[in-house]
């Protein structure tokens, strides 16, 4: 084993017990946070491919049930699920809007009675695909400001840390009555692991926090496109 790595380990184990707490807190941090980054690359990886792959489908399909069938295959997507959403709203919309053809046939309002339910069935596919949307938003961001609150609060108490240390040292350089670098080093050096750590754990989190938000907002915008690609299809066939 290397020798620098058994002094480290020899300086953290005969660390002050604030010290040692201090390194046991930034250690979850760090665990928790490299966890959350190997599940947030999976699914944003998954979430842009099958995303991909749908909208290349769907724009290749000339049949919104195809489409349907091939969103419902398609759990990792984003775009998918809401565009199922918007499909479901729609064939509600479908079945409503016969109902109300069939009962008012003989009226002379039907025409128009028609219309406006159609509008309204827009209106609730909009509301719809508007809610799934920002659900989507949500379950993409879910966990990751837990990065963000790694970044900006393990180097301060690594500080917090390393401050404590010092002042452990300053103290036994008072006991001692002596303030010689052989004195004054192991305590230093020990007190600045806990600085180290604090980094340690706040730069990995810092640099996903940025990539996931940017990632996640490229998809938001995606989805936000498609959705409006698939409100101007409805309403264009509604319109016709």
């Amino acid at each position: 084993m290397d020798p620098s790595n058994i002094d480290i380990l020899n300086m953290i184990m005969n660390a002050g017990l604030m010290v040692q707490f201090v390194l046991l807190l930034l250690l979850f941090f760090s665990v928790t946070s490299w966890a959350i980054m190997i599940l947030k690359y999976r699914y944003i990886k998954k979430a842009f491919s099958e995303s991909a792959e749908f909208i290349d489908f769907f724009w290749k399909s000339r049949n919104l049930s195809n489409a349907f069938s091939q969103a419902k295959l398609l759990r990792g997507s984003p775009v998918a699920r809401i565009f199922r959403v918007g499909y479901v709203e729609l064939k509600k919309l479908s079945r409503s809007g016969g109902k109300k053809t069939s009962e008012s046939e003989h009226s002379s309002e039907t025409e128009s009675a028609s219309l406006s339910s159609r509008f309204i069935g827009i209106d609730n596919v909009k509301r719809a695909l508007r809610r799934a949307i920002n659900a989507e938003t949500t379950r993409m961001t879910r966990m990751v400001p837990f990065l963000a609150t790694t970044g900006n609060t393990t180097p301060f108490i690594g500080l917090f840390g390393t401050v404590w240390g010092i002042m452990n040292s300053f103290h036994g350089i008072g006991l001692r009555g002596s303030a010689s670098l052989a004195v004054v080093a192991p305590g230093i050096s020990e007190a600045l692991i806990a600085t180290a750590a604090g980094l340690a754990a706040a730069i990995p989190a810092v640099i996903a926090f940025n990539h996931f938000m940017q990632k996640i907002r490229i998809i938001e915008s995606e989805l936000q496109n498609f959705a409006a690609d698939f409100l101007n299809i409805i309403e264009r066939d509604i319109m016709m």
